[in-house]
């Protein structure tokens, strides 16, 4: 697979406590976008954040459980992305969580496989 020039990039934010019948929300994107062929995905889990709600969540030792920030993002062609948006729309509906999607240019630079043996 190669991608070259303008792509996409989508950025999904989430809670870590987000599910889907015991399953983390971030996990069932990543593994929908994998078995829609995007190029890659990549969680990443922030140590502080806010959302609509107003309410701060943060990775203070007195406060381990709260519901830390979670931030997926995909790149890879505008046709790819554009058809996996409608099952982030049903990943939302089923797991009935709050969150944001956002969409935006990226320019791929360079985009290779690890060469196998």
């Amino acid at each position: 697979m190669e991608i070259k020039g303008e792509a996409k990039l989508i950025r999904i934010f989430i809670g870590e406590t987000d599910k889907i019948a015991h399953i983390p929300v971030y996990e069932k994107i990543v593994i929908e976008a994998r078995k829609a062929g995007l190029a890659g995905a990549t969680v990443f889990k922030g140590i502080m954040g806010y959302g609509r709600n107003s309410r701060i969540h943060s990775s203070k030792i007195l406060r381990l459980s709260e519901d830390l920030p979670i931030i997926i993002e995909i790149v890879d062609a505008l046709e790819k992305v554009e058809m996996f948006l409608p099952v982030l729309h049903d990943i939302f509906e089923e797991a009935n969580c709050g969150g944001l999607i956002t969409l935006e240019k990226a320019d791929v630079i360079k985009y290779i496989a690890t060469k196998k043996d």
